[in-house]
């Protein structure tokens, strides 16, 4: 990650509650939040909210735009604390950072949000950790914040990859390589 000292969990979890609420609070949040949830087929990802047992994204949008939230919120508190942006790319699980790509495709909004709350979003995929594990910072600060993240979306590292092992064989089966990346199939155009 990086050397910059990282503030307090606690430190963190307290700001970030405090950014949580200002957002909620926001006149404009819930059109953010229903254009986040909009992802449906025009969101399509083979290896982020699939790696949840009997994923359905009808139900398990609401429950992890909430967690993609409070991970945003956690990053924004620890960037407002050291001014790195290497240093608020805290670890989230992979199931709630594919949803925060969600909301980050919601540029204008959220930044006029953001704006007014005097808090800034951090997030870049290429510095992005999605290696959470049990009793890391951000699970420290997250239960400091909020209790204990739900596990059915805060899923380790150890286990993604698990899964994502099943989920790769099974996507090969079906013609899918790389992740859902690349496949071989061919559409023949619709005789005139």
């Amino acid at each position: 990650m990086t050397s910059v000292d990282l503030p307090s969990a606690e430190r963190t979890a307290e700001r970030a509650r405090e950014i949580l609420t200002a957002v909620e609070a926001d006149p404009e949040f819930a059109a953010f939040k229903a254009a986040s949830l909009r992802y449906d087929e025009d969101w399509t990802c083979f290896s982020g909210g699939p790696v949840i047992s009997k994923y359905d994204q009808a139900d398990d949008a609401a429950p992890l735009f909430v967690e993609g939230l409070r991970a945003l919120c956690l990053k924004a508190a620890v960037y407002e604390a050291t001014g790195d942006e290497r240093a608020a790319e805290i670890p989230v699980a992979v199931p709630v950072d594919e949803m925060t790509h969600a909301m980050i495709a919601q540029p204008q909004i959220l930044a006029r949000i953001t704006a007014r709350v005097g808090a800034q979003i951090i997030h870049q995929t290429d510095q992005e950790h999605t290696d959470w594990t049990r009793d890391d910072y951000t699970h420290k600060a997250y239960r400091a914040a909020w209790g204990e993240p739900p596990a059915r979306y805060w899923i380790t590292h150890d286990e993604v990859t698990r899964r994502l092992g099943i989920l790769r064989a099974k996507y090969e089966e079906a013609g899918f390589r790389r992740m859902g990346l690349a496949h071989d199939m061919t559409f023949e155009p619709v005789p005139a």
